[in-house]
């Protein structure tokens, strides 16, 4: 059995839900329930039998997108473990990018950073060149970056904090550095903190960075290290080619915004909401969030 909620607007369900139970049917899936969650009238749950999760995604996303949506073969519940990804994910800007601008650079550094999150590019050697880039802007520049170009992606701290309230260990997992994620994760809320640290020399960034490279093994690598540690379920959201491996290896993976292949990678995403849709394709009623 496999167990789909989705999330559109009340009347997009309405006029769609038949349409797609017949398509479900139409290729074989045996639909044994569809139903409005009490809790989220725009949250609607599907329990299909007789089909796979990826078929399931994509004929459902042929009658709803934009959507989002998460696919399970249980009944989706608070999980033991929550590991994200943070540049746009949980914030709203590449940090990197941004911290080339400073440099002059943001436009050169930038294509580089989206093709390694196309996963077009090995990441550990993408992120050494650009990195190396960067070598001789002044360390102030993190600071006067942190303030004028990084914000929280909406509903962030909302998800961190309701999640840790219901008993969730949460680990703000990144390839982008200390420098940054350090304070975003004590802004949000995250208990543990995974990520690459710049070098800095006399005041000024390197060009390299200390200790090894946080990459999507990495990220894997601590997702089952701490759900061996914890039990349960887990989730884990991102959005790049970097990020598939440990979506992958969550109990739920949700791919925020994503690219391509992250998304079609995951068991689900959020591609009309905010962060907090993942709170309602969890089942979590309203009246247990924890609002900023």
């Amino acid at each position: 059995m496999l167990i789909a909620r989705l999330i559109a607007e009340p009347a997009r369900l309405a006029a769609r839900t038949d349409a797609a139970i017949r398509s479900l049917e139409a290729q074989g899936m045996l639909v044994r329930r569809a139903e409005v969650l009490a809790a989220h009238e725009d949250v609607l749950e599907l329990a299909v039998e007789q089909g796979g999760a990826d078929a399931l995604r994509a004929a459902l996303d042929a009658q709803f997108a934009p959507f989002d949506v998460l696919v399970s073969d249980h009944v989706p519940s608070v999980p033991r473990l929550f590991v994200s990804d943070m540049d746009s994910t949980m914030i709203s800007a590449e940090c990197i990018d941004e911290l080339a601008d400073f440099a002059g650079l943001k436009d050169q550094i930038a294509g580089i950073t989206e093709r390694a999150m196309q996963g077009e590019l090995d990441f550990a050697e993408a992120l050494t060149e650009r990195v190396r880039l960067l070598g001789g802007l002044a360390e102030t520049a993190i600071q006067q970056c942190l303030d004028e170009r990084i914000a929280p992606m909406p509903g962030a701290r909302v998800l961190v904090e309701t999640l840790k309230e219901l008993g969730c260990f949460t680990v703000l997992v990144t390839g982008g550095f200390h420098q940054f994620a350090d304070p975003v994760a004590e802004d949000l809320g995250f208990e543990r903190v995974v990520a690459n640290r710049l070098a800095v020399d006399n005041g000024k960034l390197s060009g390299g960075l200390i200790g090894g490279i946080v990459d999507s093994g990495v990220k894997e690598a601590v997702l089952r290290e701490e759900s061996a540690r914890l039990g349960g379920t887990s989730l884990a959201t991102g959005d790049g080619a970097n990020d598939i491996p440990m979506l992958r290896a969550a109990s739920y993976g949700v791919a925020y915004h994503a690219k391509p292949k992250a998304r079609a990678a995951a068991h689900g995403w959020i591609d009309a909401g905010d962060l907090t849709s993942v709170l309602k394709l969890l089942g979590i009623p309203r009246e247990q969030w924890v609002w900023e």
